[in-house]
């Protein structure tokens, strides 16, 4: 039968909430029963949300894939034009013969790199490299002292690996091999020194 009379419901209220306190038995019951609802509502909710995005995102993955440009979407096998990686800068310039002219820089600018300048004036030294020399490396060749540079070639300047922009020297001098790398500067073609460094 039901409850009409807001009397009726009282009553039932405090029926309900009143039965845990009528004895320690009836307490422990509801303890017992609260703490396996509230672990059974932690385990069953969770897994009732994950599965919902896991087929939202199967959808999704099923969508995106019928769009291959997509960011962060791999093409599928066979439909890709593109390569897996991109291939390394050395590949990419063809081998060529060195130059003379650039042999010719490689030379000035080792002599002048190992003549230290009066009084280690710096600046001295930095105007004689500098047609030589990239302004990017002479930027970089400002911090050096003029002091921690060997003081005499010992073997002529010799190309190691030439391609058509860049060309590698190697020169002895007195505290070992040292090697110079050139590139060609654009716009007008000229060969200048862009670093140097121990050889191996």
């Amino acid at each position: 039968m039901p409850i009409r009379t807001n009397r009726g419901r009282a009553a039932v209220y405090r029926t309900l909430w009143g039965w845990p306190l009528r004895s320690p038995t009836h307490l422990v019951i509801a303890i017992i029963g609260f703490g396996v609802l509230v672990i059974a509502l932690g385990v069953i909710v969770p897994r009732v949300l994950d599965n919902k995005p896991a087929s939202q995102s199967g959808a999704t993955a099923v969508s995106s894939s019928t769009q291959p440009n997509q960011v962060g979407v791999l093409p599928s096998s066979g439909q890709s034009n593109l390569p897996t990686k991109l291939p390394s800068p050395v590949n990419s310039a063809s081998a060529a013969p060195p130059q003379s002219d650039a042999q010719l820089v490689a030379e000035l600018w080792a002599e002048t790199w190992i003549k230290p300048p009066p009084n280690n004036d710096v600046n001295k030294w930095l105007e004689e490299l500098k047609p030589y020399t990239t302004d990017e490396f002479l930027a970089h060749m400002a911090t050096i002292d003029p002091q921690n540079v060997p003081d005499k070639i010992t073997e002529k300047v010799k190309a190691v690996k030439s391609t058509t922009s860049s060309i590698d020297f190697e020169v002895g001098t007195d505290v070992g091999k040292v090697r110079i790398t050139l590139i060609k500067v654009q716009p007008d073609g000229k060969w200048r020194v862009n670093s140097y460094t121990k050889a191996d």
